[in-house]
């Protein structure tokens, strides 16, 4: 997959940042104690850009990457249950090209998806502050300025719910709208909002419980929940679902 030069520019400012002390302090403590697992390995130990296709419809939006995932592996999603989890479905859904996310260069490719969070720092207790989301939004913001074609969001958690919902009001506002309501959060909620980009009308956002282990393992989101959200998702981002196996 080739990447647009635009997404790897801000890929490479998103990397560099250090606005939050106590995110850089703990990403990098975790990157220099590693997990016994990786003592191995040289963690990336940096924030995480988005990844996937410049050209998706489809934006998926978590929260932050795992100390031991993405804060890992430098990607979104990778190098967890998690992120297996995630790709399993994108997978079976047709726009992953395989269903497991270990490494950067493990050939990973998505087709129409783009993978994201409104807090690019792994953070503490994976809870990163309001102050702390709002420093990183501008990076959200830009992100998705470049992602011309995105018609709907997947939204995995109330966290990356808020985020899109925060910025389509945004949005509005700035183009003298009025505030959109909307739903509260839940597993399979739709809800249709002013674009964040301003590129159509509006926009549709599904939300997920999140693929956490927190949720994956209890039974809260089992693969057919997910599967639903993530078909409805596409549904709304007019992505062709896969062929019948």
């Amino acid at each position: 997959m080739k990447r647009a030069p635009a997404l790897v520019a801000l890929a490479e400012e998103i990397a560099a940042c250090r606005l939050c002390p106590r995110l850089v302090e703990w990403r990098e403590q975790v990157a220099r104690e590693k997990r016994r697992a990786f003592r191995a390995e040289t963690y990336w130990g940096r924030p995480v850009p988005g990844f996937g296709d410049p050209r998706a419809r489809l934006v998926v939006v978590g929260l932050a990457p795992a100390a031991h995932g993405a804060n890992r592996t430098g990607r979104m999603f990778t190098g967890d249950r998690s992120g297996d989890f995630l790709y399993a479905a994108l997978h079976r859904a047709g726009v992953a090209s395989q269903p497991t996310s270990t490494r950067r260069d493990d050939g990973l490719a998505v087709d129409g998806v783009f993978v994201t969070a409104p807090c690019r720092c792994a953070p503490p207790d994976n809870k990163p502050t309001p102050g702390e989301l709002e420093a990183c939004r501008p990076w959200l913001v830009r992100e998705l300025g470049l992602l011309t074609e995105a018609r709907a969001y997947l939204a995995l958690g109330k966290t990356g719910y808020d985020a899109v919902v925060a910025l389509a009001r945004r949005a509005a506002a700035a183009r003298g709208e009025p505030r959109p309501e909307v739903p509260r959060f839940g597993h399979g909620v739709v809800a249709i909002v002013p674009d964040p980009r301003g590129e159509r009308a509006s926009v549709a956002i599904v939300a997920s419980y999140h693929v956490s282990q927190q949720n994956t393992q209890t039974g809260r989101l089992t693969p057919p929940l997910f599967d639903a959200a993530v078909a409805e998702a596409m549904r709304r981002a007019e992505l062709p679902a896969a062929a019948p196996a």
